[in-house]
């Protein structure tokens, strides 16, 4: 399996997870919410709304495409401490180590 369709299985993967978890929304937060630029979108949107509407469509894009997908990044340390409180987050916070493991190889 190439690099690309194992991140298409992991994004697959988490969205599904979102969704089990109650997670994901029918309607994107507005066009001034999505064009934060703090690092995951902090000050407007909630983790699992950066999730859903930035990182998934961003990194389906990249994969789509087949252009180089980001390295050595981490965005589980981010989700585990923006989600600890909610309800879901150990199984959305396992998927995004995956997906960190993935693109650190």
């Amino acid at each position: 399996m190439t690099l690309y369709q194992q991140c298409e299985q992991l994004l697959d993967e988490l969205e599904q997870v979102l969704d089990a978890c109650d997670l994901l929304q029918s309607e994107p937060p507005s066009p001034k919410r999505l064009a934060s630029r703090e690092p995951f979108a902090v000050d407007t949107l909630d983790c699992h709304e950066w999730l859903q509407w930035i990182f998934i469509p961003k990194m389906r894009a990249l994969v789509v495409a087949r252009q180089p997908l980001p390295r050595n990044f981490e965005i589980a340390p981010y989700v585990e401490e923006a989600m600890k409180e909610q309800q879901g987050a150990t199984a959305v916070v396992k998927v995004t180590y995956r997906i960190d493991a993935l693109l650190t190889q």
